[in-house]
């Protein structure tokens, strides 16, 4: 759920009623803030701290104690004199100045915690704190420093999403809690960046929106566990109808999605003129046939069929035919979607055992509506009928009556071919395995940006370089830290 500032302020109020203390609160969330970092940067590195005079520059000097304990080496910056900042703020500096240095820092990389301003905030920077946020941005613009931003980027409205002059470009935001109501906002997502959740304990009695972020403690109880019994038909079957001369790697993508997910058993079908290069090209575990027609899809006995990547421009009328009247479920993207434009068919017209996974683009084709993102979702999945996945920085996943839900995970380096293809196969390797379209493409979604960022944990790879190929092969170890994180 989102929360707006003063929901998050009340629920706060009404923890410390309880006998919570402001400072326990603190040490928890920037225990857990150092933890969510460790697991982007697990070795040491240097770490630029950026405190305000507040308790979110409490957080942040907490954040910077532990780093410093686990020889993390660490520099500190105040946007106020010492003597202003906060009584809690300041029993954090003194423990931090205790706190022996054990620097054993290995790589070069840096990164910067942005713990200037809370999210209380609102209004124009003033000058001591724009004066850093503008150093924060200069730090990750002219040296590549990932920028942490505790619990909102300073200079952002968690209300509304809107970003003063000056305001922090985070790389991840460490929301604490609950995310707020702004970060859904088309125009704060280049601010906030990826939102990891900061899990504490706290009861909410109210929430603002419709609107749900996803994040590992709201997703693994979506996911199926296997019986010890089960066998490679009760894991699902998935029928690939993908590829075409070339565009041969859709359909290697597609089914490494599906395979790299769990899915039992994955059949690729493909045209006969570009069997021998795709049979060449997929993973060894997918079986890949000559011929795409419905007798042989069929024949297969599919869980679900997945459509569209790398199709090319002349879908036959007979799979269009298919996606109106198949009984089984569906995944449909790219090529296919845009058969279903070019032969002006409108959506409302397919089953709702559907799930459409548009880029902007292909959405475009589809429909004439625009709207941002969250409503436009919303209101073109209780239109049509289906469930609809729009694919984007800030991926949506809508199903009539369900919430609009947000993926959280993934970077810029994902912008690159052959991503999509990916999605289109885990979203169907869920779904055979039993997992509900909404949630399976809800699940793809955020494992999906996961693997992507597990690529380049640690400076391993730079973002730019990550190739869907790379982000697929890091799909089992996404998985895997699903099933055991409960984190953001």
């Amino acid at each position: 759920m989102l929360v707006t500032c003063q929901q998050m302020s009340n629920a706060e109020a009404q923890l410390f009623s309880t006998g919570i203390s402001a400072e326990s609160y603190m040490d928890e969330a920037g225990r857990r803030c150092a933890l969510e970092i460790r697991r982007f940067f697990p070795s040491p590195a240097s770490a630029e701290i950026f405190c305000g005079k507040g308790n979110n520059g409490g957080d942040a000097l907490v954040i910077a104690r532990l780093l410093k304990s686990w020889g993390w080496r660490t520099n500190l910056h105040f946007s106020h004199g010492k003597d202003d900042i906060s009584d809690l703020a300041r029993i954090k500096l003194e423990q931090y100045n205790n706190e022996p240095s054990h620097d054993s820092v290995a790589s070069n990389q840096v990164i910067c915690v942005d713990g200037l301003l809370g999210i209380g905030a609102v209004g124009n920077l003033r000058s001591g704190v724009r004066t850093l946020t503008d150093r924060i941005n200069q730090l990750r613009r002219e040296t590549w420093a990932t920028c942490f931003a505790v619990d909102t980027p300073s200079g952002l409205n968690a209300d509304t999403g809107e970003a003063y002059e000056g305001a922090v470009v985070a790389d991840v935001t460490l929301t604490i809690t609950c995310a707020k109501t702004g970060f859904a906002s088309d125009h704060a997502i280049n601010h906030v960046g990826r939102i990891a959740l900061i899990p504490l304990d706290i009861p909410f009695n109210e929430c603002a929106t419709e609107v749900n972020l996803l994040f590992p403690t709201n997703l693994l109880p979506r996911l199926n566990r296997r019986d010890f019994d089960t066998h490679k038909g009760a894991a699902g079957r998935v029928v690939i109808v993908a590829g075409s001369r070339g565009l041969t790697g859709a359909a290697s993508l597609t089914a490494s999605g599906a395979s790299n997910i769990g899915a039992g058993l994955v059949t690729a079908l493909v045209p006969e003129d570009a069997y021998e290069v795709i049979a060449a090209q997929a993973p060894t575990e997918v079986m890949v046939r000559p011929g795409r027609n419905r007798e042989a899809i069929d024949q297969l006995n599919p869980d679900v069929i997945a459509i569209g990547p790398g199709l090319g421009d002349d879908v036959p009328d007979e799979l269009i035919e298919m996606m109106l009247n198949h009984p089984a479920p569906m995944v449909i993207d790219a090529d296919a979607l845009n058969a279903l434009a070019k032969h002006q068919l409108d959506p409302t017209e397919l089953p709702p055992n559907r799930v459409l996974t548009p880029h902007p683009g292909e959405l475009a084709r589809l429909t004439e509506k625009e709207d941002d993102r969250v409503p436009l979702t919303r209101k073109l999945a209780d239109e049509w009928g289906v469930t609809l996945l729009h694919k984007g920085a800030r991926s949506a996943i809508a199903t009539p009556g369900s919430p609009v839900e947000l993926n959280t995970t993934g970077h810029p380096g994902m912008a690159s071919g052959g991503m999509g293809d990916v999605l289109t196969g885990m979203c169907a390797g869920f779904i055979a395995q039993g997992v509900g379209l909404h949630d399976a493409a809800c699940i793809g979604s955020w494992l999906l940006g996961r693997a992507a960022e597990l690529a380049t944990v640690n400076g391993w790879c730079a973002n730019e370089s990550v190739t869907a190929g790379s982000t697929a092969s890091h799909l089992g170890l996404a998985l895997r830290e699903l099933q055991t994180e409960t984190t953001g």
